[in-house]
């Protein structure tokens, strides 16, 4: 009985988290362009209209390049600064750590605009790089986390084995260290590019002439009759984007010692 509470408040949670994200899949394939319920009947042209959307094509083409160079560049610096707050010890790395974690706490709309002030100033123009730097910031912290997790996780016996067998630094990084890091550098690629893929409030204040994916959606939603149109890009990106998370999820745990039942 005492489980009971907690599942119920549990099941509530759950139904208003995602209930109004189930609203989307549905009218997306209503035979109408107004949402409103009854449904009129069920349809995919709304689906086929968008392999015809030259614009959508270019916006998604700029989200995906955007996200998979700040996926690489985030997970690159993620690894170089978790093998140092790992296995070194510095000075300061907490205050370091925290500073690194600092963009997931300010507003991102306080954040793009400081990037676009302090990008105006040094002479940086707006463009898809630009947004580049911009989603790096915030990424970071994902990556980072992450690959401590994962460098934490393992044997650092291993490493010592590896040097008192004659190897040195590079060389036991390159044949023990990174395959045992596989599986988090992979999640860190997937979550990073995934939340750079979404992002909007940053690109819009820093991509100029070249509109992303979610800035696209977000001009579109001035037109009623493209709503449809809308909605059904969107099922495709929630679809898309619950599957990286799951898929980086599983990746980040292979490996990872269970605890046994009992110990």
């Amino acid at each position: 009985m005492k489980g009971k509470p907690l599942a119920l408040y549990a099941l509530a949670y759950l139904t208003f988290l995602y209930v109004p994200v189930l609203v989307l899949p549905v009218f997306s394939f209503n035979d109408s362009q107004f949402i409103a319920l009854p449904l009129s009947g069920f349809t995919t042209r709304w689906y086929a209209g968008l392999a015809a959307d030259t614009a959508m094509l270019h916006a998604l083409g700029n989200s995906l390049k955007v996200g998979m160079v700040t996926a690489l560049l985030s997970t690159l610096l993620g690894l170089l600064a978790a093998k140092a707050v790992t296995r070194y010890r510095l000075r300061g790395a907490g205050t370091m750590l925290g500073f690194i974690s600092l963009p997931l706490f300010i507003p991102d709309i306080v954040l793009g605009i400081s990037l676009l002030l302090l990008l105006g100033a040094v002479g940086i123009s707006l463009s898809l790089g630009a947004v580049v730097l911009g989603h790096m910031l915030v990424c970071m912290p994902f990556a980072l986390t992450v690959l401590i997790a994962r460098l934490e996780g393992f044997d650092r016996n291993l490493e010592e084995a590896s040097a008192d067998l004659g190897e040195g630094a590079l060389m036991t990084f390159w044949r023990v260290t990174l395959p045992l890091m596989l599986p988090g550098i992979a999640a860190s690629l997937l979550l990073t590019f995934i939340t750079s893929f979404d992002e909007f409030l940053v690109a819009y204040f820093l991509s100029g002439t070249e509109a992303t994916l979610p800035i696209y959606i977000w001009g579109q939603l001035r037109f009623p009759e493209r709503l449809p149109t809308v909605l059904a890009l969107g099922t495709i990106i929630l679809a898309a984007s619950v599957t990286l998370v799951v898929l980086a999820e599983y990746v980040r745990n292979l490996g990872v010692k269970k605890p046994m039942v009992g110990a």
